[in-house]
């Protein structure tokens, strides 16, 4: 069976085309959708969107997501890719897991070796075929430790390059970064990491927070709340010291969800210089400041945490000025009861695959900072190029496999009929839906998000994975995936 989206507008060339798309949706009751065609002229087709920064928890905390869970709530939000953090349970740095560690009898019974053979072959451990395509970033430091750097040789078994020495699992989740995410990695042992970086072709992504003590931004809030605060110059400390590794260097240097005026002052006088420097943002800095922690309480609480109104203008303007080359979510699933524990003892995060483009496109396309065709960029073009991937390129598709429609002035492009679809990832967006974010409704285990109950506009309606429809909520679809019987069985299995 097939969707045909009439009239769909695609996002970069304005072209208004007809696209068939294979699916395996079905009905609520378990019955398969017939064909159906959907009048399309509100929607937009854009390349699928990419998020370089989230945690699924798999292994070792499979009560707050797990890899099911956490590519449904991706294919919910209109994510075709993404890239796993390391702070898994044992930490993914490539090393052997012993018995007894957290989360290593699940790593074991899968007849595994360590955290990275575990996700790279999680579709065939699990009889599932998730439904967005992922990457794997490793831990810089031995168990996250920060004590020593990796070793190499542990890491490159897992890599994409030599293909031919790779299985088909290796290469289609192939490690693609270094990173001790959650904290920075030590001054002491800088210098190995980057050369184990330099030795394996990767990059470092730098969690720019370097202090023990604090819990929100240092400032008047935090004096109110009663809660330590953290200095705005740790995160800056962080990125002025990595911008002098990369210049010594020459190694490509990826900032996280940067927060603070001063450092974005420092990566755009970094990229002035032509420094091989990158650095995204996340959604909760673009439309927070730690103002709201007064409303919304330790579902604000994160690392690093809201900073003042002024460094959220900050935020906007590094946007608007091209320094933010991305935008990434930070997906962060925990427990609410976790969330309720306090401003010291809450752990810090939030999820965010299912509302962020919404909540980007309300704060900064509704309010004309950005175009919808930039979001775009943020979202998809720049995360694919720093993943090592290339965003479709839906253009070109036409050229090469569209048609004319007689008696119609567009083109038809149609999957079912393409030989090879690999990587023909999509998104279908609404811009226009006005839309209420409900968390009970996310296909997360998790519902720790502060834009509860937000009203947005601009929505994705329906997911395209290697050329088919894995996910939809258009109207007269159901919101199930082409892959969901395996999930349920899987789920069903689970209880």
């Amino acid at each position: 069976m097939a969707l045909t989206l009439t009239n769909i507008r695609v996002w970069n060339t304005g072209e208004r085309i007809d696209l068939v798309v294979p699916t395996a949706t079905r009905t609520a009751e378990g019955q398969d959708v017939a064909d159906l065609a959907i009048d399309a002229t509100a929607f937009t087709l854009a390349p699928g969107l990419a998020d370089p920064h989230v945690h699924f928890r798999d292994p070792g905390q499979t009560y707050k997501e797990d890899m099911m869970t956490g590519t449904r709530a991706a294919a919910s939000g209109g994510y075709t890719q993404v890239l796993i953090m390391p702070n898994t349970e044992p930490a993914m740095d490539g090393r052997p897991v012993v018995e007894g560690q957290p989360g290593a009898q699940e790593v074991l019974d899968a007849g595994c070796i360590n955290v990275i053979d575990y996700l790279q072959q999680y579709d065939t451990i699990h009889d599932v075929q998730l439904p967005v395509h992922y990457d794997l970033c490793v831990s810089a430091t031995k168990g996250r430790a920060g004590a020593a750097s990796i070793d190499a040789a542990d890491i490159r078994p897992y890599l994409r390059a030599n293909a031919a020495q790779h299985t088909a699992a290796q290469l289609a989740h192939p490690v693609t970064a270094v990173s001790d995410d959650g904290a920075a990695v030590p001054t002491a042992v800088l210098d190995d990491v980057f050369a184990t970086i330099e030795d394996l072709g990767l990059y470092l992504i730098e969690h720019c927070e370097h202090h023990d003590t604090g819990a929100v931004n240092d400032g008047p809030v935090a004096r109110e709340l009663g809660v330590p605060g953290i200095a705005e110059d740790t995160e800056l400390a962080i990125v002025a010291r990595d911008i002098e590794h990369a210049r010594r260097t020459g190694l490509h240097v990826h900032f996280q969800h940067i927060s603070t005026a001063i450092a974005f002052d420092a990566i755009r006088q970094a990229k002035a210089e032509g420094l091989p420097v990158t650095c995204e943002t996340a959604p909760h800095y673009i439309a927070l400041c730690d103002e709201s922690l007064l409303e919304y309480g330790t579902l604000a609480k994160m690392n690093p945490p809201l900073r003042s109104a002024a460094d959220r203008q900050a935020v906007l303007d590094a946007i608007a000025d091209g320094t933010v080359d991305m935008i990434a979510t930070d997906h962060a699933p925990h427990t609410l009861e976790e969330k309720q524990l306090g401003f010291l003892d809450a752990p810090n995060g939030i999820i965010g695959l299912e509302c962020a483009y919404g909540v980007c496109h309300q704060a900064l396309v509704s309010t004309g900072i950005i175009t919808e065709e930039r979001l775009i960029e943020l979202m998809s073009v720049n995360p694919h190029q720093l993943m090592g991937r290339q965003a479709v390129d839906i253009p070109a598709l036409l050229e090469q496999h569209g048609s004319e429609l007689v008696g119609l002035p567009r083109r038809r492009l149609d999957l079912t009929t393409m030989e090879d679809t690999a990587r023909v990832d999509m998104v279908v967006l609404d811009t226009q839906c006005s839309w209420s974010v409900q968390p009970d409704e996310f296909l997360s285990k998790a519902r720790n998000t502060p834009f509860a109950g937000w009203q947005v506009t601009g929505r994705p309606m329906a997911t395209i994975v290697d050329g088919q429809a894995t996910f939809t909520r258009i109207p007269g679809t159901a919101p199930l995936f082409a892959v969901a019987q395996g999930i349920q069985q899987e789920e069903e299995q689970h209880g």
